[in-house]
């Protein structure tokens, strides 16, 4: 083969063996142990940034690095051969290398801006893999994988509940047409990822994660529904399945953020407790976050039904403030599971004197707690103008909470009523 060979106008000249080189396949090994290292030992928190990533960084990464090696062994062999290559200065060999390495390092450089930097959140650009992403985690249900994820998913929550479908809205546009007839379009690509991710937290795993290692994740969502006042959104199987793994964990945030006297600072502030239960309006709207799973109530004891009435309580505050003139289906159902969780006391009737430590008597005192904190607050309120305070049996309907928590006492009484003995213990009762 001569030193210099000619194709029509473009002469080739043998490549240079010995000329500088800083990049060739070794390098591109070394490179690429250390990318594969690096995902390897890598959190599962990063891991999952890189698929939430509104580029697809993996397949991305894979056409990058293996266009890179083929070509890096190519250009070693050729080196090594001296084979020719086009003579001119648009493009060096040094040149090349370099075009080589920053390929690789730009690689590089979009995994840590992703990761690290600038973690990715939900939006329309990621909206399906966001959700592919979730979905994915939620079915493993790794219990190493979920703490995490649970609390990557906080920041989130935000653009999650803002690009959500409010249920009230969604019926407007459902029975509204455009002037020609024609039914109002799809909602787009990240309405309906949102809705779909917001039914996929309901998972109860996922909730019981929440609960244990990631209370800011809930603080996250309720707070932007009460920002926004979306109150439709899809929350309904996820607070319902939140507030029973609450009260069943007697570590979480519902048995901590009690009294300031009690817990401190977190007592004082209840941030959780406050952005989930203190907004009526959420709660009567959301419908679920004061019905617990009824077969988990039946097993509660005195301190789970004193974390409940406490969050009742909350509810009852702010409703007494702005809407003691409506009915409220939430408060009405939660009074009336109060009101069952001493009835079973007939089974002390004929007990020793010690039963009175026993745990029916335990949630008597709460029931009998909550009733007089709830008429503190009626009293501390007052009676609204033109409130009428006595409606008859024949002309009440749905009545006032006035009337329900007077029917709440008639059957504590009641229940009360069935000790009869001994006459210590009855008296106790």
């Amino acid at each position: 083969m001569s030193a210099t060979q000619w194709l029509s106008t473009i002469r080739f000249v043998p490549l240079d063996s010995n000329a500088p080189k800083f990049f060739g396949f070794a390098e591109f090994l070394a490179a690429l142990a250390l990318m594969v290292l690096v995902w390897m030992i890598a959190d599962p928190r990063y891991q999952f940034r890189i698929r939430v990533a509104p580029l697809p960084l993996e397949k991305l990464t894979f056409a990058v690095v293996a266009a890179v090696g083929l070509l890096a062994i190519l250009t070693d062999l050729w080196r090594a051969q001296g084979w020719p290559v086009p003579q001119g200065h648009s493009l060096t060999p040094a040149e090349w290398q370099a075009i080589l390495g920053g390929a690789i390092f730009l690689t590089f450089l979009g995994w840590v801006w992703f990761a690290f930097i600038r973690p990715s959140v939900y939006g329309a650009a990621n909206a399906e893999r966001y959700a592919r992403a979730l979905y994915r985690v939620i079915l493993k249900g790794s219990p190493s994988e979920l703490p995490v994820i649970a609390d990557e998913f906080a920041h989130s929550a935000r653009a999650l509940v803002r690009n959500a479908t409010d249920r009230e809205d969604a019926m407007l546009r459902r029975d509204s047409v455009d002037v020609d007839g024609a039914p109002q379009r799809e909602p787009r690509k990240v309405v309906g990822y949102a809705d779909a991710i917001m039914l996929l937290i309901a998972d109860i795993r996922f909730c019981r994660t929440i609960v244990d290692s990631s209370p800011g994740t809930a603080l996250a969502v309720f707070r932007e529904i009460a920002t926004t006042k979306k109150y439709g959104v899809q929350v309904k199987a996820f607070a319902n399945n939140l507030v029973t793994a609450a009260l069943a964990n007697r570590d979480s945030f519902l048995f901590h953020e009690t009294e300031g006297y009690e817990s401190g600072l977190l007592g004082y502030h209840k941030p959780l407790s406050a952005s989930m239960f203190s907004n009526y309006q959420m709660v009567e709207a959301i419908g679920t976050l004061l019905d617990p799973d009824l077969s988990e109530m039946k097993r509660w004891e005195a301190d789970q039904w004193k974390a409940y009435c406490r969050i009742v309580l909350m509810t009852f505050r702010d409703y007494v403030t702005c809407s003691l003139w409506n009915h409220s289906f939430v408060l009405y159902r939660a009074k009336g599971y109060i009101e069952r969780a001493a009835g079973d006391l007939y089974k002390l009737n004929g007990s020793s004197t010690s039963a009175w430590d026993s745990e029916v008597c335990a949630r008597l005192r709460v029931v009998v707690s909550f009733i007089k904190d709830a008429v503190e607050i009626l009293d501390k309120e007052g009676v609204p103008p033109g409130f009428r305070l006595r409606v008859r049996r024949s002309e009440r309907s749905e009545g006032t909470f006035y009337d329900h928590l007077a029917d709440m006492i008639v059957e504590v009484i009641f229940d009360a009523s069935q000790v009869r003995s001994p006459e210590r213990l009855c008296w106790f009762i």
